[in-house]
């Protein structure tokens, strides 16, 4: 298991498929959606250098996400589709990278000292189940490659509760 947070120095690419590995075995065998949120979560918060929060909004009805398992200081539990980066996520179908959230129209601070966020779609056969969200204290934290290593996440945390 990855202990604590990692240096700067660390190959990104390399950091996801240990982390896409450690989430597999993890999730093997356990179908429970909210138990494989609380340890994707968990997984994540704890692997992924300069994050201060990592959780899941799981979308109730046709327009309102609501707090999922999560990792960091307290949220915002409802958030309606369509408003700040989750609520984008989910009325665009496709991951939202913002490199400053102070920047983001309409962005929601649930934790003042956040600067970056992504935020993925969770999407099985078409439909959004809620969205996968990480946020920084530092501006820019997120890149192409975090977008691609945490869609890959989501794709395994969505593979684990539909076994």
């Amino acid at each position: 298991m990855i202990e604590g947070r990692i240096d700067g120095g660390t190959d990104k690419a390399e950091l996801y498929r240990e982390i896409t590995l450690q989430l597999e075995a993890l999730l093997a065998g356990e179908r429970d959606a909210i138990a494989n949120a609380a340890n994707t979560a968990a997984l994540l918060y704890l692997s992924l250098p300069y994050i201060n929060w990592a959780g899941f909004y799981f979308l109730r009805g046709d327009d309102e996400l609501v707090l999922g398992p999560f990792q960091g200081k307290p949220a915002c539990v409802r958030i309606k589709a369509g408003r700040g980066v989750c609520g984008t996520a989910v009325a665009r179908r496709q991951s939202v990278l913002v490199d400053d959230v102070h920047a983001f129209p309409g962005h929601i601070a649930c934790d003042g000292e956040s600067r970056s966020e992504l935020v993925v779609p969770l999407l099985r056969d078409g439909a959004i189940l809620g969205v996968l969200d990480l946020d920084s204290p530092l501006t820019g934290r997120f890149d192409a490659q975090d977008q691609a290593g945490v869609e890959r996440i989501a794709a395994v945390y969505l593979a684990a509760c539909r076994s």
